[in-house]
């Protein structure tokens, strides 16, 4: 059996939940089973130009422009056709906008697992052609993909009801919380930072991460910690402009950093806060949650799908609730990363490999 893998940025180390999820997965399955070759078919401008190996995972990189609108589609279309080139058995294709290219995969006479990893649909980036694209893609995920797997719970059941025909081949099978490379350095110095005097967010800035709204809410509450931002744009945007030309003395712009720096930072902040109108299965928070970081998240379904308690929540895009919560001491936000026990990427990465194998 052979597994190509498609619609990710590519690995190690690209920005992005896919990027993040398959970085932890791939390299599981392929312990697991060290006798099935895996090749990522990954966007050529984030990866270097030649093929290469990571973990025992070989990736090549594939044509795409870089472009918004584009580079996901243009990139899984020559990932497909180069993984029927390659023999591969199974083709397993990441998120609903590369889905498009489902049918074409089964057309060529391979098997197909799509991850569903969230209703990209949803986003405020996306006007309403590429909406309704992406709408599309997930209606050809339900029904040309050999199996369908949901990294959330409400997403799983949300599928079902709607598309009743696949609800055999649909599994829920989640992100995991991850284990964060050793501290390397000294991020705190660098940055600036002070132990336990800092609020941390951590994603793209884009507006579906309501990054906005928790700078604003910031400001409201009077709070002295410093408010540190890490992470940065796939595509610059007026969006990521204007929300960088609020820095300050008591907010930071971290920019891209690498996972040892992102622990180093978990470890030490005061509060990690997700104020996002969405996501999949929140990788960040569950990151946050592999370092025992208190956490305060926005209220949408696939937050929810954490289990936290009532007070970790606040309603999604209300900026005086986030201001209020802000105020409460940050003991009230304690976790105990015992409770996330159920996103095991072990037991994750088992699933999968027990999915590619009904396949084969």
């Amino acid at each position: 059996m052979r597994i190509a893998v498609t619609g990710l940025r590519g690995l190690p180390g690209v920005m992005g939940g896919v990027e993040t999820h398959c970085e932890e997965l791939l390299v599981r399955v392929r312990r697991l089973a060290p006798e099935i070759p895996i090749t990522v078919f990954a966007r050529r401008p984030y990866v270097p130009k030649r093929p290469y190996t990571h973990e025992g995972i070989s990736v090549v990189p594939v044509a795409s422009p870089r472009s918004r609108s584009f580079e996901a589609i243009v990139a899984t279309f020559n990932g497909v056709l180069a993984a029927r080139r390659a023999g591969a058995d199974v083709v397993h294709i990441h998120a609903i906008g590369p889905a498009l290219l489902a049918p074409l995969a089964r057309a060529l006479g391979m098997r197909v697992v799509v991850t569903h990893h969230g209703e990209d649909y949803r986003r405020a980036k996306w006007g309403f052609v590429a909406r309704q694209m992406l709408k599309l893609g997930e209606r050809l995920a339900c029904r040309s993909a050999d199996r369908l797997i949901a990294v959330s719970p409400s997403l799983a059941e949300r599928l079902r009801a709607a598309y009743p025909a696949a609800s055999e081949r649909i599994r829920f099978i989640p992100n995991g919380v991850p284990d964060l490379p050793p501290v390397r350095g000294d991020a705190l110095g660098r940055l600036g930072l002070a132990p336990r005097d800092f609020i941390l967010a951590v994603g793209r800035l884009v507006p579906e991460k309501g990054l906005h709204d928790l700078v604003d809410a910031h400001a409201r509450s009077g709070d002295s910690r410093t408010l540190v931002i890490v992470g940065g744009a796939d595509h610059e945007s007026a969006y990521a402009t204007a929300l960088r030309a609020r820095e300050s003395e008591r907010v930071r712009f971290a920019g891209l950093q690498d996972r040892a720096t992102l622990r180093e930072l978990f470890e030490n902040a005061s509060l990690f806060v997700m104020p996002s109108y969405h996501e999949g299965l929140p990788i960040a928070a569950l990151e946050a949650a592999s370092c025992a970081t208190p956490m305060l998240l926005s209220d949408i379904d696939p937050n929810l799908d954490l289990g936290l308690g009532p007070h970790h929540y606040f309603p999604v895009g209300d900026v005086d609730a986030l201001a209020r919560s802000l105020a409460r001491p940050p003991e009230d936000y304690a976790i105990d990363r015992k409770a996330f026990g159920a996103f095991d990427w072990d037991r994750i990465s088992e699933s999968t490999l027990a999915l590619y194998r009904e396949l084969a």
